[in-house]
Parts: structure tokens; C-alpha cells; sequence
């Protein structure tokens, strides 16, 4: 199959911290020799886009901002479709804030002012964001969600990510959240659309996570590809309730799927 776009996960998929996977940088020359253009989507919501340049950069790939987006990107354009006169309460790492102010959006600390409640990784979370979370949401505001990510990769081993945040509120709330964003949410396929405009079955997406890279490429129509670089064994595939369409040991192995 001759493919037109690539859309690339970043962390267990390109990355782990700042280090290149073995073999990834190979696979990501071999994507772009074969005229294949790239596109890296994470869901890492704390960063914006230029700082991907550097990190990405350091680690053997060469990228434009343009060619890259994360779950702040998306949320922040969610944020500006259905929340743009609001006053947001954020959980979440200072560069989500400092993201959110850039788009223009409206942030406050104040439970009783807020008019939506965005929640996010945060390293710091404590209980006193716990009730910050509840007393918000017991005034039936909406719980919007960064990403689902419940684990991430991390240098040394996986710890936990947005959705252990965004769970734990959910629990102490006893509410799911309105809207969950990053992949594979619909704001983030119409975003992978409009960077890679061809046809969906011209699109190959490639991640190590089943729930968000794969989920997001079997609802787009594009061909998928699970590597096992990242948080998901050979295991977890069968179980999982979508199937990707080739499994991998790396990026490196890319060359199987695009010939």
C-alpha cells in the first residue's frame, strides 16, 4: 500500500523521555525517503508545540512546529470553540496555563468564579486540588479532560499521566467528564485531517497505545500500527476491543507496512 501522510505518537513511540527508541530514527528516515510526510501527535498536554523542535530535534528528528501538535493544542482549540468567554479552572501543569493564556483564554483559581473545570496532569496534585475539584464541580460546571492517559513512559519507568488525574476527580465527583480530548477525540482527528489533507485510507498512524493512536486511526479510516516500544505488550493486544492492523516491535520495523 503506498501511503501519502504518517501520523507519529511521540512518547514509547519515538521517545522515551528525551533519548530516541532503538531503531526509531531509522524508521522515521525511512517514512519521510519514501515521500511519506509526517505529522507527530501527543498527548502530552504540558508543552506546546516548539518545544517539541528542540526535544524532538536533540533526539535525531528534525521538525517544524507546524508538524506537530499535542492535547494542549487540542484542548485549547476546544477550549476556544465552546468555552471562549469563560473563566477556566485549570488542574494541570503551569504550560497548559501558559497555553491556554496565549489562545487568550480566561484562567482563575477562584471555585466559586469558575465556569468550567479543565483538569490535566499535574505533578504536584494533592488533596487540596482534589477538593479544589469537588467544590467546583458541585456547582454542576462542565469537567473537560486533556487526555485519557492514565500511564505515561517515562526514562526510567511508566508513571502516571492525565487520565489518573482526571479519574480521580471523576471519582471524588461522582460525574464523568463532559468532554475527554487529545486522541482520539473528534477535535483531534478533524486537527490530523487538516494537517495531512488526504484520503484516510493514504494515512498510516502509528502508536504504542491501543485506547488513543489505534483508537484514533480505526475511527478515521486509517491503517494502524501498534509498536511495542511504549506501555502496551502482545498480550493487551488480544484482549483489546480495537485491532490494529499491524503490530511492531519499533518504528524501526515501519519498512513491513509501507514496503
Amino acid at each position: 500500500m503506498e501511503f501519502s501522510g504518517a501520523v507519529l505518537d511521540v512518547d514509547g513511540t519515538v521517545v522515551r523521555g528525551d533519548d530516541p527508541i532503538p531503531g526509531a530514527p531509522a524508521g522515521y528516515r525511512r517514512l519521510r525517503e519514501a515521500g511519506i510526510e509526517t505529522l507527530f501527535v501527543s498527548n502530552n498536554p504540558t508543552k506546546a508545540p516548539p518545544a517539541y523542535v528542540d526535544r524532538l530535534g536533540g533526539a535525531g528528528y528534525e521538525i517544524d512546529a507546524d508538524r506537530v501538535f499535542t492535547a494542549g493544542s487540542v484542548t485549547t482549540r476546544y477550549l476556544r470553540e465552546q468555552h471562549a468567554d469563560d473563566e477556566l479552572l485549570c488542574i494541570g501543569a503551569p504550560g497548559l496555563v501558559d497555553q491556554f493564556e496565549a489562545a487568550g483564554l480566561a484562567t482563575t483559581d477562584d471555585v466559586d468564579a469558575a465556569d468550567a473545570l479543565v483538569a490535566s496532569i499535574d505533578r504536584e496534585f494533592d488533596y487540596g486540588d482534589l477538593c479544589t475539584a469537588l467544590w467546583a464541580l458541585e456547582r454542576d460546571i462542565p469537567f473537560i479532560g486533556t487526555d485519557p492517559d492514565v500511564v505515561i513512559p517515562a526514562p526510567e519507568r511508566d508513571v502516571p499521566g492525565s487520565g489518573a488525574v482526571i479519574n480521580a476527580i471523576a471519582g471524588v465527583a461522582e460525574r464523568e467528564p463532559d468532554a475527554v480530548l487529545g486522541k482520539p477525540s473528534d477535535t483531534a482527528i478533524e486537527m490530523v485531517r487538516e494537517r495531512l489533507p488526504y484520503p484516510p485510507e493514504e494515512c498510516l498512524v502509528v502508536g504504542d497505545r491501543l485506547d488513543t493512536d489505534i483508537a484514533l486511526g480505526e475511527r478515521a479510516g486509517m491503517t494502524t500500527a501498534l509498536v511495542l516500544s511504549g506501555v502496551t505488550d502482545e498480550d493487551a493486544v488480544a484482549d483489546a476491543s480495537v485491532s490494529p492492523d499491524y503490530v511492531l516491535d519499533g518504528l524501526g520495523d515501519v519498512g513491513r507496512v509501507i514496503g
